[in-house]
């Protein structure tokens, strides 16, 4: 664990560029998320996205002073633990926020929600959590995971593929995806490969899936895992040849690397920085002039966790004792999403559009990612029936 004076900074000193924390802070928050490894692209977008909102309110959430303690999970679901643990202990945080990695997020949620701790995932949403196993202390701003990859099955069954090859790292959400992808998938999955995470290297795979010969491959390899394996995808001169279709692998955080070797990839997403809401436009035009970049789904969803956090404390008037009148003002999701429509269903996970996404070159040839329709309106997964909560 990095030492305290070095993960704890407060939002309005890394918004504002301040070099103090707010002296009394009324509202503190823990923000968990993976900023250095092959997965750190989608940690600083999610780290930016929820500063950025603050930054918008003066430093505040809701009307309050906020702290906000920062943590690099390194892909670690040990040291997730011990995080979440001085979250709740030592800093004795009112909320805590983030999360990328499901395998994280299943080691990291035990001792936040057993703490009776509201969590705010704004990632990571694994399947068991969305069940059997919900909690009255999480809230999702992102999806269950099964949910991000159905309409990449949806999307395989419309285009008439009947044999797919599939592919995703081996750990929670590389089974989530996969299962999503076949729930709305019709016809015949020739083979399923799960791979170690973080591999660099896919050539024994790629090889693979090309003799198999299927009518189209589906993948899930987040951060640095997609960058490699959608250039060695290219260099085999299969993209453009064997479809790809994929779901949190070319998006905001990769397109940067991966450039123009991706056009011609098919995603399913939340989110596509050309959505046409006014809330979108204005966040786009604010994250790329405050850091230079187009915002991800990473960047999306947290500033979206940000502005919940900020209406259900407004909503209080910073009042925070009574969990159950949080739980409602949460619940509520009284503010504007940049994905468009979004409510919570009961499991607490939402209720939201996935889109289309295309990687297309723009006037300028370069690559963009484009929101070509809607492959689900206000899409709800398929776990919430199991869920006892109402």
């Amino acid at each position: 664990m990095q030492p305290l004076f070095k993960a704890t900074l407060c939002a309005s000193a890394l918004a504002l560029g301040l070099g103090l924390a707010p002296a009394q802070a009324q509202v503190k928050v823990g923000l968990m998320t993976t900023l250095s490894g092959p997965g750190a692209a989608l940690g600083h977008d999610q780290r930016d996205g929820f500063l950025l909102a603050i930054d918008q309110n003066g430093g505040k959430l809701g009307g309050q002073d906020v702290q906000v303690i920062i943590e690099d999970d390194q892909l670690k679901p040990d040291l997730g633990v011990q995080l979440a643990r001085k979250f709740v202990d030592s800093d004795k945080v009112d909320f805590v926020t983030g999360i990328i990695f499901s395998n994280v997020m299943m080691a990291a949620q035990k001792p936040i929600l057993d703490s009776e701790t509201f969590l705010i995932g704004s990632n990571a949403g694994p399947s068991p959590m969305s069940g059997a196993n919900c909690s009255p202390y999480f809230f999702s701003t992102s999806w269950n995971n099964d949910q991000l990859h159905e309409g990449g099955g949806k999307m395989a069954t419309d285009s008439g593929y009947k044999r797919m090859y599939l592919l995703a790292p081996n750990y929670q959400a590389g089974k989530d995806a996969l299962t999503g992808f076949k729930r709305f998938y019709d016809g015949e999955v020739i083979d399923e490969v799960y791979t170690q995470v973080n591999q660099p290297d896919y050539s024994v795979e790629i090889s693979q899936l090309q003799m198999a010969n299927p009518d189209a491959v589906y993948v899930f390899y987040p951060g640095g895992m997609g960058v490699n394996f959608v250039k060695q995808y290219r260099q085999a001169g299969l993209l453009g040849k064997i479809p790809l279709i994929s779901a949190s692998t070319v998006d905001g955080s990769t397109l940067p690397a991966l450039q123009n070797d991706a056009i011609g990839a098919i995603t399913n997403s939340p989110y596509a920085p050309d959505l046409d809401n006014a809330q979108n436009k204005q966040f786009v035009e604010a994250f790329e002039k405050k850091f230079g970049r187009t915002p991800s789904l990473y960047a999306a969803q947290s500033y979206d966790a940000a502005n919940l956090l900020a209406s259900a404390i407004k909503k209080l008037d910073g009042k925070l004792d009574d969990k159950e009148a949080v739980r409602a003002a949460l619940k509520a999701a009284d503010f504007e999403s940049v994905r468009g429509p979004f409510a919570y269903n009961t499991n607490q996970f939402p209720i939201a559009n996935f889109y289309r996404v295309e990687v297309v070159a723009d006037k300028d040839g370069k690559a963009v990612l484009s929101a070509k329709g809607i492959n689900f309106e206000n899409h709800k997964d398929a776990y919430y029936q199991q869920c006892p909560m109402k």
